[in-house]
């Protein structure tokens, strides 16, 4: 059975601010020109990127007085897509330190730290007050996370009554045992990848009321598709983007998640909830 420690580790780079400082200066900009959007590529970690975000989020329904959470922040992409499109306050926790240490230095890069905090820790036991969040959301977590039952109660407690909690993760979608490695785990050992009914579960268990589903297999494969084109055009991968992120085998994981998707076991889904 995989410990935290070996999902963490499976995310850690070892150099990553370096690397995504020098792909930010082979766009021809600096870390103090460099804007938000120019991060996108490397910033959103999930199926889709900026426009998967940009589709989520835009339903939740976030203002600029609100407080959200960010779970399994990751190097923060999205919170500071959210803070910097809603004008809100975000606060994002992730399990691997070397995300939390680089999300810090990129907030600096791009002026959020006023609006952004991130911290180091489990998504199973957060360090955050009761009812201290009016939302959360997380892209692409629960494949990491065994117990949902625990992850849906523990976001159920550090958000207030009436709050939104936002899902877009992989999950099963027929049968069929993935191909291995893809970009949440190296082997099926830590990927924990349910079907939707089992996410619903957890979440009205804990005391949410599911308001939307939605799966997204449709354009996560126009997505790929479109992605793969401008790879070939611009003969290779581009200076910021998730391969950075990936390592070496990149490429096998990006391909074996394509495969997993075109094959129908798998597909990204977006599940909106309210805590009643």
């Amino acid at each position: 059975m995989p410990t935290q420690q070996d999902i963490s580790t499976h995310y850690t780079h070892g150099n990553l601010v370096a690397a995504i400082r020098s792909g930010v200066e082979s766009l021809g900009k600096t870390i103090d020109s460099v804007t938000v959007d120019d991060l996108g590529p490397v910033d959103e970690f999930h199926t889709g990127g900026r426009q998967a975000s940009e589709h989520f989020i835009d339903q939740l329904g976030v203002t600029p007085d609100m407080h959200i959470l960010d779970v399994g922040c990751g190097l923060g992409g999205p919170a500071r897509f959210v803070a910097s499109r809603y004008q809100c306050r975000v606060d994002g926790i992730d399990l691997t330190p070397e995300y939390i240490e680089t999300g810090r230095v990129i907030c600096g890069w791009v002026g959020l730290n006023d609006r952004i905090s991130l911290h180091q820790g489990s998504a199973l036991s957060m360090p955050f007050a009761d009812g201290a969040f009016d939302g959360a959301y997380m892209l692409h977590v629960g494949m990491n996370i065994e117990d949902k039952a625990k992850l849906c109660s523990e976001v159920h407690r550090v958000v207030r009554p009436g709050a939104f909690f936002g899902i877009y993760d992989v999950m099963k979608a027929g049968g069929g045992e993935l191909i291995y490695p893809v970009p949440w785990a190296t082997t099926a050992a830590s990927s924990f990848v349910v079907d939707p009914a089992q996410y619903r579960s957890a979440l009205q268990a804990a005391g949410f009321a599911v308001i939307a589903e939605l799966n997204r297999r449709d354009f996560a494969i126009t997505f790929f598709d479109q992605s793969r084109a401008k790879t070939m055009a611009a003969g290779g991968p581009p200076p910021l983007g998730l391969h950075l992120l990936m390592g070496r085998n990149a490429p096998d994981k990006i391909q074996n998640m394509i495969q997993n998707v075109a094959s129908g076991h798998i597909a990204p889904v977006e599940l909106i909830a309210r805590k009643v």
